[in-house]
């Protein structure tokens, strides 16, 4: 009996490291992962700088996290398009596009969402601080 649960602890065990490969794949071949880090990252110190409520840490995670999600869904489809159309295909085109679309609503998104939360604490914080 003690057999089937080792190996289903093994099955999700290797889920997760599948998952993490994919990760990994999305941050070393994805320019763009590069920038979604760098601004994920600078919006964190941003949130703690300025002690953002919890409620506020709710929406800026889902915030990032949609934006994460939408690259790896990206990523992933541009390598199955690839796989399925090697060939330059205008069908083969629209979906890219319409993926990297996806991607790009989410990033404007985002920065709206963190205009909103971040914006008005860190104004009070830099307004004394400039000339005039």
């Amino acid at each position: 009996m003690s057999k089937p649960r080792q190996s289903e602890l093994y099955s999700r065990i290797k889920s997760f490291h599948y998952a993490f490969d994919g990760w990994w794949h999305v941050l070393t071949t994805q320019h763009n992962a590069w920038i979604h880090a760098i601004v994920s990252i600078v919006v964190f110190a941003l949130g703690f700088w300025l002690r953002i409520s919890r409620q506020e840490w709710a929406i800026i995670l889902l915030t990032v996290m949609a934006v994460w999600m939408a690259e790896f869904m990206n990523t992933a489809l541009e390598a199955l398009v690839d796989l399925a159309a090697p060939e330059y295909h205008p069908l083969a085109k629209i979906a890219k596009d319409v993926a990297a679309a996806g991607v790009l609503v989410g990033a404007s998104g985002a920065v709206l969402v963190g205009l909103l939360i971040l914006g008005p604490p860190l104004w009070q914080k830099l307004a004394p601080l400039l000339p005039g």
